[in-house]
C-alpha cells in the first residue's frame, strides 16, 4: 500500500482463535473488519487466519483495508499465520507481540475470546491505569459476552481495589459503530491508581 494511502489511524482488535458457538460472534467480527476498512482505519490484530481473528481479517481485506498481523514465532504454525495480510510481523515472544500491537494502535477493541484475549486486553487496561500509555479500550459486548467481566470490574471498585475513574477505562460497546467511536476517541483521563496513598 503506497504511503499516501496508508491509514492515519489504526485500531488493535483482540479476539478469539476459535469462532465460538453463537453465529452472532462471527457476524460481528465480519462487520467490524469491513467497517474499519470502509472508514479507512487500519486493523492491527494477532495475525492468525483461524477463529474470529481470521474472520475479521478476511472481512477487512475483502473491503480493501490495511491489516497488520503480529504473531510470535512459536504461534506461527499453531495459529496458522494468515498469509494474505498487508503486513505480518513476527516476534520472538508473547511479550514483544503485545508491546508491538500496543505501539502500532491508537485504540483497542476486545471481541469475544478466551484466555489470550483477556490477557491482552487486561494488560493494556493496566498500562492505562499505570499511565504507561493513554489509549482507549472498548469491550464489544456481543450478546452479553463480557457482562460478567464488567460486573467483576464493578465489584473491584466496590471492594476498593480499583478507582471508579479507572473502571471507566473499560468501556462497554453494544454495537460495532459504538466500539469504533470509543476506540478512536481520546482515552479517559485518570489519576494515579494507589487508593491507599490518598488516605495518607
Amino acid at each position: 500500500m503506497p504511503p499516501s494511502q496508508r491509514p492515519s489511524r489504526r485500531v488493535c482488535v483482540y479476539s478469539g482463535s476459535n469462532v465460538g458457538n453463537d453465529p452472532a460472534y462471527v457476524a460481528v467480527a465480519e462487520e467490524l473488519g469491513s467497517t474499519l476498512a470502509g472508514r479507512g482505519i487500519g486493523l492491527v490484530y494477532g495475525g492468525g487466519q483461524v477463529g474470529l481473528m481470521g474472520v475479521m481479517a478476511d472481512a477487512a481485506l475483502a473491503a480493501g483495508g490495511e491489516v497488520t498481523g503480529v504473531m510470535p514465532e512459536l504461534l506461527v504454525r499453531a495459529e496458522i499465520a494468515h498469509q494474505g495480510l498487508t503486513t505480518l510481523e513476527t516476534t520472538t515472544s508473547m511479550h514483544q507481540r503485545k508491546a508491538r500491537m500496543a505501539e502500532l494502535a491508537d485504540g483497542f477493541i476486545a471481541l469475544p475470546g478466551g484466555f489470550g484475549t483477556l490477557d491482552e486486553v487486561l494488560e493494556v487496561l493496566t498500562w492505562n491505569q499505570l499511565g504507561l500509555l493513554s489509549k482507549p479500550v472498548a469491550f464489544l459486548d456481543v450478546e452479553g459476552y463480557f457482562s460478567p467481566l464488567l460486573s467483576f470490574f464493578d465489584r473491584a471498585v466496590e471492594a476498593n481495589f480499583v478507582r471508579g475513574a479507572h473502571r471507566m477505562l473499560a468501556q462497554r460497546a453494544r454495537s460495532v459503530d459504538e466500539a469504533i467511536s470509543l476506540a478512536t476517541a481520546p482515552a479517559p483521563d485518570t489519576p494515579h491508581k494507589w487508593l491507599d496513598r490518598d488516605r495518607g
